[in-house]
């Protein structure tokens, strides 16, 4: 015996809801991607966090060595990288470099993640 199905017509149905508010373009993503990749180090967190703990939230490059445990060259690498992805601003004092927190780069980046 031959049963006959309901068949229900899905073509104005979305399979998905619409989105809500505009999604990255391809171009701030390989932006925001470049700039966590900066953040995706153990030691860059602990230096930035070191920095925006210190006075003023400032810090110099000599007591940023101890509290990571690594030379001088590799600390002074990655707070290049923090400085490039814009975390961090660098002035140089006499023969030392300090390291200044860029609260708006941290902000930029909350709140991609919070409207995400």
């Amino acid at each position: 015996m031959v049963t006959m199905l309901e068949v229900t017509d899905v073509s104005a149905v979305a399979c998905c809801a619409p989105l809500v508010r505009e999604p990255l373009t391809q171009s701030d993503a390989e932006q925001l991607a470049q700039t966590l990749k900066a953040l995706a180090d153990p030691a860059r967190l602990r230096l930035l966090s070191i920095v925006a703990a210190s006075t003023d939230q400032e810090a110099c490059v000599c007591d940023l060595i101890e509290p990571v445990g690594l030379s001088q060259p590799t600390v002074s690498h990655h707070l290049k990288v923090l400085t490039e992805a814009g975390f961090l601003t660098r002035s140089k004092r006499g023969t030392w470099a300090y390291y200044r927190l860029v609260p708006a780069a941290l902000e930029r980046v909350t709140g991609v993640l919070a409207s995400a």
